[in-house]
């Protein structure tokens, strides 16, 4: 596959992928996009190689915290909920989430931005 092409294919899964995120679509679509753009006139192969897989990287980490995010979900479903909000408030004093990043425009999420209903 092309160097294009497996960009342009990263831009649609990030953008798609976008539709779920905790601080809104919008807001991650906007970043995503300056993101691409602020690396649009690279021209070096590797350069291009390394920040697809930065990318790659991205989608995973998004990946992570929507299944994280379904996790919680489901257990507030069948636990108590005021333990479940002592453990809350463990979990955000020693886990550190964040979704990943772009060396120009970054696109992170911490446990302060995650809001489940």
């Amino acid at each position: 596959m092309t160097l294009r092409r497996s960009v342009i294919q990263l831009y649609k899964e990030l953008q798609y992928m976008g539709r779920e995120y905790p601080g809104g679509a919008a807001k991650f679509n906007t970043k995503c996009k300056q993101a691409f753009l602020n690396n649009s006139q690279e021209v070096d192969p590797v350069k291009i190689e390394m920040l697809i897989e930065r990318g790659r990287f991205v989608q995973k980490e998004i990946e992570a915290l929507y299944g994280l995010r379904k996790y919680r979900a489901m257990k507030h479903r069948y636990y108590d909920t005021e333990e479940m909000d002592l453990q809350t408030k463990g979990l955000k004093s020693s886990l550190k989430i964040y979704s990943g990043y772009f060396r120009n425009n970054e696109i992170l999420c911490n446990s302060n931005d995650l809001k489940f209903e």
